[in-house]
């Protein structure tokens, strides 16, 4: 029977039963499993008291278990980090983020408790944050995290009111100097298309990638009742449960034509072996071996939002038209973009004035005749001035 580990302040708890399972979505779920019994799921959160009194009952035959059993299990000081963490898991600013970013954000924080957990929070300053995050340093995003994380938890202890000052805001992120997902070429794209013809279920998934411009967690939920009258209209699976962002964006003709030629599913246009709808993280490893069988094994899916970013940028798109495609709300990212495209144009028209051949008709001299005063030429100035 599988097992899962959870960390607390006195070490590593394996609880037997306790089995984790991913729904469609992508969302991590704790059950208790056992043999010959129907599969319980658990729903508070990991390692707090409520969590192991709802454990205890789970994996009980009866019902009606002492709840006090539990208490002795994993007590919670009150002023600890963890405390305050199981505090902030269930305010409404934890409650509001995508269950991705929940999940994500409560992994970084249950490492944190793992080692300092019964700490007092009001105790931690803005050197220890530092030196947590200094440790990680070889992987910076993972050590933005931790201060990403920190930031938001002190933000609400802050708000309501049990802390007084926020201890992470003073600690800025590491510049990693990363450029984040390789922007795929005309060129690889040409190769993937040349391993991938049209009809292939692999060849359908870089189509609507690169010609809507969209990040693989809204591709995997794209079907067909979001199309009509040739237009594709969706809300954005990011930010979707504290700012959605809809969208409606006409369908290419060198996509529909991919589209028309392809068998697609009835509620999402691309599906497993088993036709069922990819999740965003089970479509990213699929098509990540895609590349691969293309020679492409730097290529990604989000390398592909990137790539249909700069095509549009260097035929003339406006920050305005990238926001209303890509679905930007600052102008930020789409300056990138831009700024990146009208680079190339300049450099185009102006490398030609470097050349030789446009200066041999009408050359002109390094220096003039004669200086400002009319005197002397620069030429003289030059040498009478030479300590040579």
């Amino acid at each position: 029977m599988a097992k899962v580990t959870l960390k607390d302040g006195s070490g590593r708890l394996t609880l037997k039963h306790l089995v984790e399972d991913v729904d469609r979505h992508g969302n991590v779920r704790l059950y208790v499993r056992r043999a010959g019994k129907p599969k319980i799921r658990l729903r508070q959160t990991p390692g707090t008291r409520e969590f192991m009194e709802e454990y205890w009952v789970a994996t009980s035959d009866n019902p009606n278990l002492p709840q006090s059993t539990a208490k002795k299990i994993h007590p919670i000081k009150n002023g600890s980090f963890r405390w305050l963490c199981t505090q902030y898991f269930g305010s409404a600013q934890f409650k509001a983020l995508a269950k991705r970013t929940q999940y994500v954000r409560r992994r970084v924080l249950e490492r944190i408790c793992a080692a300092d957990g019964d700490n007092p929070y009001a105790k931690l300053e803005a050197r220890h944050i530092r030196k947590r995050r200094d440790d990680r340093a070889d992987t910076p995003e993972a050590a933005n995290a931790i201060v990403k994380a920190l930031r938001q938890v002190f933000s609400f202890a802050v708000e309501y009111e049990l802390a007084e000052r926020n201890p992470a805001s003073d600690v800025p992120y590491i510049k990693s100097g990363s450029q984040g997902h390789h922007s795929w070429t005309i060129d690889e794209v040409r190769q993937f298309e040349g391993r991938h013809p049209i009809g292939t279920k692999a060849r359908l998934a870089q189509s609507i990638l690169l010609y809507t411009g969209q990040r693989r967690s809204d591709i995997v939920r794209l079907g067909p009742q979001h199309t009509k009258n040739g237009w594709l209209t969706f809300t954005q699976a990011k930010n979707r449960e504290r700012k959605p962002i809809t969208l409606s964006i006409p369908i290419l003709p060198e996509l529909q034509s991919v589209m028309d030629a392809t068998a697609v599913g009835n509620l999402a246009f691309l599906t497993t072996q088993f036709g069922k709808p990819f999740t965003s993280n089970g479509f990213g490893n699929w098509f990540r071996k895609r590349c691969d069988e293309a020679g492409l094994p730097h290529c990604s899916a989000h390398g592909l939002r990137k790539a249909g970013a700069s095509i549009a940028a260097e035929n003339g798109a406006t920050e305005r038209q990238l926001m209303a495609v890509f679905g930007w709300t600052t102008m930020k990212e789409a300056a990138r973009y831009t700024r990146a495209a009208r680079q190339k144009v300049l450099a185009a028209s102006g490398i030609k004035l470097l050349s030789l051949e446009q200066n041999e008709s009408k050359s002109v001299p390094l220096f003039p005749d004669k200086d400002s005063g009319g005197t002397k030429t620069a030429a003289k100035s030059l040498k009478n001035n030479s300590t040579d």
